[in-house]
């Protein structure tokens, strides 16, 4: 397999989406309160896979093209155009964070055994932090699941939700507290003790398998299942976060992207007043502040990708980014659906979808009242320590 350069993975994963997968979204497999159906999915991901287009962010060794952010950015821009476009190319969340982890902490066994097959699309998998009745949500810290030492191994006890994809995944990264601190275990979602209790109908639907609340009750896990080093989840969850938020922000500026352009067409066939209602300023100047939000988003993301690449956590670049994005996106949104009137609140067009997503994303991943604070803290740490 040759190295095609970005360009061309670009026009590629275009031309695939426009012809292959935008079909599908009157699929009724696709229409769920849940997300896309298992077999939906596995279907698309066939077909990603024979155009050379699964996981393409991963390393050569596991079937993708070794990109950097900045080029993973482009990519994933483009394939976000349709809400089924990461689940077809395997790069949704939380499969495509669960991936970049795997790569950068999991032993060679570890890789072998859950890398492979989730890089390949053959199955998926959930990253089981965020708890309920006051445990760990924006604060990490008020993690309440356990995992204790006993007979050799480890017996994790918890509760967790809002776990997208855990109907249906065949592991899971469970975050615990231990001894000292937090440790993630790679846990498969057969092991007995662990009951999905129910899946959460929420505003958003395009994540195979919704979000459920699971209940780990006696887990057995063994110490060759500690994902890394025991004690440090809490510093693993960092390397994680800030490459995730941002690809949340590629593929819904896609997504943005194509409700933008359904927006624009209608608003240039549709007459109203004696005139295209493009022409009227109410609907133009809404456009035209798309474009403009459109375009600081992309520079937001190509910025923060840029630090990724230099080798640093991003911490603060991505909280910055989450939010600037996520809103900017959101107004994008918000503005095609009132540009197209009865038909943005319908399933006419995609665009009533992607409102839903895009307003869900200004949550997941921190919303942006925890990352304002978070920055907030930054601002008055770095006063305190001027001369």
């Amino acid at each position: 397999m040759h190295q095609p350069d970005i360009a061309e993975l670009v026009e590629r994963t275009q031309a695939f989406i426009r012809d292959v997968v935008i079909p599908y979204e009157k699929d009724p497999r696709a229409r769920g309160g849940h997300g896309p159906s298992e077999e939906l999915s596995l279907e698309l991901k066939a077909k990603a896979r024979a155009a050379g287009l699964i996981a393409p962010q991963l390393s050569r060794e596991f079937g993708g093209y070794g990109l950097t952010h900045r080029e993973t950015a482009q990519l994933f821009r483009a394939a976000g155009y349709s809400p089924l476009g990461p689940v077809a190319m395997n790069i949704m969340a939380p499969d495509e964070g669960n991936m970049h982890l795997l790569e950068k902490v999991a032993s060679p066994a570890q890789k072998e055994r859950f890398l492979k097959p989730l890089a390949a699309g053959k199955c998926r998998s959930a990253f089981l932090m965020t708890e309920p009745d006051g445990g760990a949500g924006s604060d990490p810290s008020m993690l309440a699941t356990t995992a204790r030492r006993e007979n050799g191994g480890w017996v994790i006890n918890g509760r967790k939700t809002f776990i997208t994809g855990g109907d249906g995944a065949a592991f899971g990264i469970v975050m615990a507290r231990t001894e000292t601190g937090a440790t993630m275990f790679l846990v498969p979602m057969d092991t007995p003790g662990i009951r999905i209790e129910r899946v959460l109908d929420t505003i958003d639907s395009s994540m195979p398998g919704g979000h459920a609340v699971i209940v780990l009750e006696n887990v057995r896990a063994e110490d060759d299942q500690i994902l890394g080093a025991a004690e440090e989840g809490f510093r693993y969850a960092q390397v994680r976060l800030s490459p995730a938020r941002l690809t949340h922000c590629m593929r819904w500026w896609g997504a943005a992207k194509r409700a933008h352009d359904i927006a624009a067409d209608y608003a240039c066939r549709r007459m109203a007043f004696g005139k295209p209602i493009i022409d009227h300023e109410g609907v133009g100047f809404m456009l035209a502040d798309n474009l403009i939000d459109l375009k600081q988003a992309e520079l937001m993301i190509d910025w923060c990708a840029g630090v990724l690449d230099t080798g640093a956590l991003g911490t603060t670049e991505s909280s910055m980014a989450k939010v600037a994005v996520s809103e900017a996106l959101f107004r994008v949104a918000d503005r095609c659906v009132q540009v197209l009137g009865g038909t943005g609140v319908s399933g006419d067009t995609v665009v009533e979808q992607v409102f839903r997503e895009i307003r869900a994303f200004r949550i997941y991943d921190g919303p942006s009242e925890v990352h304002r604070w978070s920055l907030a803290k930054r601002i008055k740490r770095e006063r305190s320590n001027q001369p």
